[in-house]
């Protein structure tokens, strides 16, 4: 801990007249203060303070922001030893900033409960959540935290009209009941109306006070890879043949499959879209083999479909952080595709590096082996770049000395930039076609 303590007031839901007591107190009491926002109509109780909407400002993402409001508290605390950050509403209810500062650990941290928007937005409803079984979801993450759900749903933090647009397009038709738009609670001006489905982000002027409710959903949110999930589990209880499968014996489907999505996409034209239907249909049944995986891994109690989607959707984030997050101080910003294939071998490597797992590790040996041997080359010049091949022995069997020439063609193809797999299949290709012409016309 490099020492200081952060103070955490919530601001309430609207005005001066909904902010605590306790909140009025730990101003008084604290002169060094921060406001996430000054975009908010009880920020004046304040008094003097500094806000934090400059970093929203310069930020490219939200992503961005967070971290860095954390890190100016964290270096404001160890100055003045302790400080005030006031954040909107509660700051415990959708606060992403409150929850990296207490898992900082550099600051002690306390916080001051306040009232939410939620408390008004009850009310104006008329709606107990806990008996009507009511989940709250971000605006901006609407589409992963409202899969698979069939409603209500009050959507918070709805303040651009890209966020309804977003929240629109992620819904399979049209919800079966009203929507209503929640905004302002607590003010002067504060507004609650129905909008047609189809019209959120046509009529609807959202702002940093906006809520959507949403009583009940036409089909959940993410609905055909829910529906998917419930037929493979019903295959694994009712189906014999499903019921028997394991992971080694699927195998050879999983290969097949994977061989027919590259089948399908050499006969692709992108330009006039043929052949699209035939990848969609054999993407399907390659996904029908990770989901069956998935659901055998998951009665046994060794992982779920869930975690499946939630490691690589980490693995993804933590690999690219020109998307999720900017170069870090002091770094430059990716520059090309090679940079973003470096940057991801180096993370890839150190995760390795830090799991005790050596560089070819990951390099499964039934790979086709020209491209085995390719991946092979591109490890060994990560970890070296003076990492050379095998040579045949003078003397050595003919087979011994085919594979080496094999080895430097595979070399040869990867410092110009050639999928030596690919090349060889669009050789032997051409080379059937020609004999395949040839037999056509005896």
């Amino acid at each position: 801990m490099s020492g200081g303590r952060v103070v955490v007031v919530g601001l309430g839901p609207a005005g001066a007249d909904l902010v605590t007591a306790r909140a009025t107190d730990a101003v008084a009491a604290v002169p060094t203060r921060f406001a996430r926002t000054d975009h908010h109509p009880a920020v004046a109780v304040l008094g003097e303070h500094r806000s934090f909407d400059e970093v929203y400002e310069a930020a490219a993402t939200l992503a961005q922001v967070y971290p860095a409001i954390v890190e100016r508290l964290v270096a404001a605390a160890g100055e003045a030893g302790e400080v005030l950050y006031a954040v909107p509403g509660s700051p415990l209810v959708a606060e992403r900033t409150v929850e990296l500062l207490r898992a900082d650990g550099r600051v002690e941290v306390r916080i001051e409960p306040a009232l939410s928007f939620l408390d008004l937005a009850w009310a104006r409803l008329g709606v107990d959540p806990l008996s009507s079984g009511a989940r709250l979801v971000d605006g901006h993450r609407f589409a992963v935290e409202a899969a698979g759900e069939r409603g209500p749903l009050l959507v918070a933090q709805c303040d651009s009209v890209d966020v309804l647009s977003d929240v629109k397009l992620a819904v399979d038709g049209h919800p079966r009941a009203p929507v209503l738009v929640l905004q302002r609670l607590g003010l002067h001006d504060e507004a609650v109306h129905e909008v047609a489905w189809e019209d959120l982000d046509r009529v609807v002027e959202p702002d940093h006070l906006t809520t959507l409710w949403v009583p009940e959903l036409a089909a959940p949110v993410g609905a055909e890879l829910v529906r998917f999930a419930e037929v493979v589990s019903a295959l694994r209880q009712r189906c014999p043949w499903d019921r028997e499968q394991t992971h080694a014996s699927l195998r050879r489907y999983l290969v097949e499959e994977a061989y027919e999505v590259l089948d399908t996409i050499d006969r692709l034209d992108e330009e006039s879209g043929e052949g699209y239907e035939e990848l969609e249909e054999e993407l399907g049944d390659l996904l029908f083999q990770v989901y069956l995986h998935a659901t055998i891994a998951s009665e046994s109690g060794a992982f779920t479909l869930a975690d499946v989607a939630r490691g690589i959707h980490d693995k993804l984030v933590h690999r690219h952080p020109h998307v999720f997050g900017g170069p870090a101080p002091g770094e430059a910003p990716v520059a090309d595709a090679d940079s973003v294939v470096a940057d991801w071998e180096r993370a890839k490597a150190a995760e390795k590096a830090a799991a005790g797992a050596g560089p070819f590790d990951s390099v499964p040996r039934s790979l086709p082996a020209l491209a085995y041997a390719s991946t092979l080359q591109r490890k060994a010049a990560a970890v070296s770049s003076a990492a050379a091949g095998p040579t045949a022995p003078p003397g050595g069997d003919e087979a011994t000395e085919v594979g080496a020439a094999l080895f430097d063609l595979v070399a040869r193809a990867r410092a110009a930039g050639v999928d030596a797999e690919q090349a060889l299949r669009d050789v032997a290709n051409r080379f059937r076609a020609e004999v395949e012409a040839a037999m056509a016309h005896r």
